[in-house]
């Protein structure tokens, strides 16, 4: 059996997510706001990522005037997987998380 290997190198949490979006079906803005709920994340270190201190400082990054139209956003990543809710906290999906240093994908073909 032959093994093929792709080295993919990621710098940016939206490079990340954009890796996995085949699974997920993004559109770009999605993309673009759920990598800046990541980031935003990983400097508030909120237990709940789509806390409302995360929010407000997800709207002024990607420029929304009202920090609540990125519910909108939250019910659709929810719907796709992207986002996991219990007991009323958001966090994300462990699969679209960086915070592996090397990810191994193998597929086999029986």
């Amino acid at each position: 059996m032959k093994i093929k290997t792709i080295k993919v190198n990621i710098d940016s949490t939206y490079k990340y997510i954009q890796l996995w979006n085949g699974i997920f079906n993004l559109t770009d803005k999605e993309l673009t706001i759920l990598s800046s709920f990541i980031d935003v994340n990983d400097i508030t270190e909120e237990v709940n990522l789509c806390s409302v201190k995360n929010k407000k400082a997800v709207s002024q990054m990607i420029g929304l005037k009202d920090y609540n139209t990125l519910n909108n956003y939250i019910k659709r990543f929810k719907d796709k997987g992207v986002i996991l809710k219990n007991d009323n906290t958001y966090k994300i999906n462990p699969f679209l998380y960086p915070d592996a240093d090397k990810v191994e994908i193998s597929i086999e073909r029986k």
